[in-house]
């Protein structure tokens, strides 16, 4: 028996089949990204009406990849927020579909939760308690992980203003790059010197993050370059943006970790830089970095089942709880 993770909660659709020992049987992720390219981010309206095209075949491909039928699902672990709340509906109403029609509980999961979770998953399974940082397009944060489950996670420190994946498509945008921005700007910074530009790190009080006066200092380079200098030094300025999102990231969880252990997830822990700045944190498997539903599975393991008929009243939330 297994559970089936579904995550429709901004532009991918994603279905997967994960044991009650933390196995993934399958994971199917339909992106969006090339569609979205063109407007430069994703368009709430055009990404819901893509996840209804999208879900049931990604649901049929996970169940015929994983080897089992539906008659094998034991329950439905879905995103419940936050995210789009148009493409959390979508995800919602076909869990409850199917959890219904079936019989089998229903389990909601808190998205951010589903990101530390994949750490839990085969062949990581990493054991609480660590400190994790979560950084993604949409969230920057520190927590203080107790347990495997969502209640016992703590909240230590948080992005005051842009998340660092957000500073990373902003800041390609700036330069010109194409959308997903962070992968393009981790894929051109290997070519750059990320000492030739000195981006300012902001201090901001306790454990909290900034990213929004980066973002600026980035702006005023480009501005400030002739336009034939800027189209030689854009592996620079990539490079030397990069590094200072990365030291952000890395002196705040250092300071927040001691000696403990460290975690990294979310969309960001995929970053080369991050990850050889941080040689001694777990980190997600990079096909468990962004967003999928092996980690709603995951998180499902560790979060209270609503049986039918009470599930049917469940809503989505597009913000965190």
């Amino acid at each position: 028996m297994v559970i089936l993770g579904l995550e429709t909660s901004c532009d991918e659709t994603a279905a997967a089949l994960v044991t009650a020992d933390g196995v993934v049987l399958s994971s199917v992720i339909a992106s969006q990204a090339e569609l979205h390219a063109r407007y430069g981010g994703v368009v709430p309206e055009i990404a819901s009406r893509r996840h209804l095209e999208l879900v049931a075949p990604v649901i049929e491909e996970a169940l015929a990849t994983g080897g089992a039928t539906l008659d094998d699902i034991e329950a439905i672990g879905v995103t419940s927020g936050p995210g789009l709340i148009g493409a959390l509906l979508v995800g919602l109403s076909a869990a409850k579909a199917l959890a219904w029609s079936r019989g089998v509980p229903l389990i909601p999961v808190e998205h951010l939760h589903g990101h530390v979770a994949a750490l839990y998953l085969q062949p990581t399974d990493l054991e609480p308690p660590f400190m994790c940082l979560l950084a993604s397009g949409g969230h920057t944060l520190l927590l203080d992980v107790q347990d495997r489950g969502w209640e016992n996670v703590r909240v230590i420190g948080r992005t005051l203003d842009d998340a660092a994946g957000e500073a990373f498509d902003k800041g390609a945008r700036l330069l010109g790059l194409g959308y997903p921005g962070g992968a393009e700007i981790d894929r051109l910074a290997k070519e750059g010197d990320a000492e030739a530009f000195t981006f300012p790190v902001a201090r901001v009080a306790g454990l909290d993050f900034s990213f929004s006066g980066l973002k600026t200092a980035l702006l005023y380079a480009v501005r400030d370059l002739p336009a034939a200098e800027l189209e030689a030094r854009k592996a620079d300025l990539a490079a030397s943006y990069q590094r200072a999102i990365v030291r952000a990231l890395t002196e705040r969880i250092a300071e927040a970790a001691g000696d403990g252990p460290i975690a990294i997830v979310g969309g960001v822990a995929a970053n080369s830089a991050l990850r050889a700045a941080l040689p001694h944190a777990t980190a997600a498997p990079l096909a468990l970095c962004t967003d999928n539903a092996a980690m709603i599975a995951s998180a499902a393991r560790y979060s209270a089942r609503l049986e039918s008929p009470a599930f049917l009243g469940l809503d989505a939330h597009p913000q965190s709880l």
